[in-house]
């Protein structure tokens, strides 16, 4: 845990769907379409309703995010952020706009918890080492400013991604407490 003025940052390992949180947040493609990975699991859960409310939307840009309602999940919302896929170009900053823009998008909608998956490195093949780095960095970045959600979570699915974003933000941790 990762404490960034009156917010925290937190990492979980296991199941989004699971989360009592405000809003989960869905790697999503630009076409919003809800198919494997981490859109299937919220589909399976969450219900069809997700998938209409995309369809209604139709579009998100690469580094783009929108909102939906969250179905029969225990969230209220659900947040598709729609991150690159490997060797596009320019992956970095629109992994970390795709950050951004969901936190702003949960402000607006008066989230107070949130809960991010590791955005695209399921299908989309982004190294695990670089999303983390870039996606808890982003979340500093925008709670350092001063935010009304109170916690970010950074739920990981498998062990081997945990590890990764677990030693990131111990490196953060560190270098912000020698002031760097």
């Amino acid at each position: 845990m990762l404490r960034v003025g009156s917010s925290v940052i937190e990492l979980v390992k296991g199941d989004i769907t699971e989360l009592e949180v405000d809003a989960i947040v869905n790697a999503a493609n630009s076409r919003l379409k809800m198919g494997g990975g981490v859109a299937g699991a919220i589909l399976r859960k969450g219900g069809w309703s997700i998938q209409e409310e995309c369809d209604k939307i139709g579009y998100c840009p690469v580094g783009g995010a929108v909102i939906t309602g969250a179905g029969k999940l225990k969230a209220r919302y659900v947040i598709h952020a729609v991150g690159p896929r490997r060797g596009e170009g320019d992956e970095d900053r629109k992994l970390r706009d795709a950050t951004l823009n969901s936190l702003k998008l949960a402000e607006e909608h008066g989230v107070k918890s949130i809960a991010f998956p590791a955005i695209s490195t399921g299908i989309f093949g982004f190294p695990k080492d670089r999303c983390a780095k870039i996606m808890l960095r982003a979340a500093i970045e925008y709670l350092e400013k001063g935010s009304g959600i109170g916690r970010v979570i950074f739920c990981l699915y498998d062990d081997e991604t945990y590890r990764i974003f677990e030693e990131e933000l111990e490196k953060i941790g560190a270098s912000r407490s020698r002031g760097a």
